[in-house]
């Protein structure tokens, strides 16, 4: 039987998906590896949620042992499977790949160039593309951009005000998470085909975060730019900083580029503010006033944010949250929609808590909702529309 498989390999963990061509993607299995660097666990289900593998690996398991695991699973329980195609996450597809795009050594070779744009993930995109090419030399490879959403964003939201040479060079607005941005309006048709019409502001919230405001459908305005450091804190991300700072940095501290890369990466974000955890379940959890505080500021840059992508729409009929803590965690979203009747937005505290779909208070102009992202959906059916 003809299947698709899908590979997103991230800076700290690897997903997978296997879906079945019937003729529609009918999805078998998806599982990830999450904690890589940290404390690496396997874990594999069924598409009703039955768990399969949930096994922990060894503490100092890397990336290509975490995806050759991957693999070997795979084959070892769907002996009987043609993988005709292996879609990718591909973080950073540049200026140049506004659309899913068959992999060759050119396109590999043109992607690794954009690696010092998204050193936490490129590198490990790559290394999966390599992989499954190795691994399954006869299957289609392709690749598709988390950039690619934003390629039509207004060109105000685009550049940066620096002289034009360098945008032509590709200093420019990006913008990121564009595989679950995509998914979103996807469902959102099927859903909720008015408020897609609208305009929306989607809170795609995890471990790597970001905003992205939305007309009829298409992207307007995202708080990600040039790298995955902008806009909101994130896990271990500093998210929005002055530029000078780094310049202090650089120049006071008498820190080298490599030394403030792996701050601006590896120690900031929630994990710098609270001293404690990136995880936002252990920081909720917490006690301590730094964990508090940390989770403060999070929420802080969400509302502001809000603010922002309201303006630069001309308006708010909708709010999706989505994400690892978009879609589980019902203290962020209370805590980012208290106090906001001004932009129409209350929401129902117990339709919150049951992580319901809609979770708008009666009467309240502004929609809320909570919707699971699928980015494997969403690579699947991209991979899938160039087997014909």
């Amino acid at each position: 039987m003809r299947h698709i498989l899908t590979l997103n390999a991230g800076s700290s963990s690897i997903k997978f998906a296997l879906f079945a061509l019937e003729p529609d993607l009918v999805e078998r299995v998806h599982g990830q590896i999450e904690g890589i660097g940290v404390e690496p666990h396997f874990l594999v289900k069924a598409p009703d949620g039955a768990l399969l593998v949930d096994r922990p690996l060894a503490a100092d398991a890397t990336h290509a042992a975490a995806l050759s695991g991957v693999l070997g699973w795979l084959e070892e329980q769907f002996a009987d499977v043609e993988v005709e195609a292996v879609g990718h996450r591909v973080v950073h597809g540049g200026p140049r790949f506004t659309k899913p795009t068959v992999v060759d050594d050119t396109v590999v070779d043109i992607l690794g160039a954009y690696v010092p744009l998204a050193p936490l993930h490129q590198p490990h995109n790559l290394a999966g593309v390599k992989a499954a090419r190795e691994a399954f030399p006869k299957a289609l490879q392709v690749a598709c951009f988390d950039t690619a959403f934003h390629r039509s964003h207004p060109w105000v939201n685009d550049v940066y005000a620096l002289p034009r040479s360098f945008y032509d060079r590709g200093v420019r607005r990006y913008g990121f998470h564009g595989l679950s941005y995509a998914y979103i309006v996807h469902k959102l048709w099927d859903v909720a085909p008015e408020l897609v019409r609208g305009d929306i502001v989607v809170a795609h919230l995890g471990n790597g975060a970001s905003m992205c405001g939305i007309h009829h459908g298409r992207p307007v305005s995202s708080t990600l730019g040039f790298s995955a450091l902008d806009g909101l804190p994130m896990g271990t991300r500093c998210g929005d900083l002055d530029p000078g700072v780094i310049l202090y940095l650089l120049q006071a501290e008498d820190m080298d580029t490599e030394q403030v890369q792996d701050l601006l990466y590896k120690q900031s974000g929630l994990l710098g503010l609270s001293g404690i955890s990136s995880d936002m379940r252990t920081l909720t959890d917490s006690d301590a006033p730094e964990a508090a505080e940390a989770v403060q500021y999070f929420v802080y840059r969400i509302r502001r944010e809000i603010g922002a992508m309201a303006a630069a729409l001309g308006g708010l009929d909708g709010i999706v949250f989505t994400g690892g803590i978009g879609e589980n965690s019902r203290l962020i979203r209370r805590h980012v929609c208290h106090d906001m009747d001004f932009f129409g937005i209350a929401i129902d505290d117990a339709k919150n808590e049951a992580n319901a779909q809609d979770i708008a208070a009666a009467g309240a102009r502004c929609r809320v909702m909570v919707l699971p992202t699928d980015e494997e959906a969403m690579i699947a059916r991209d991979t899938a529309s160039l087997l014909g």
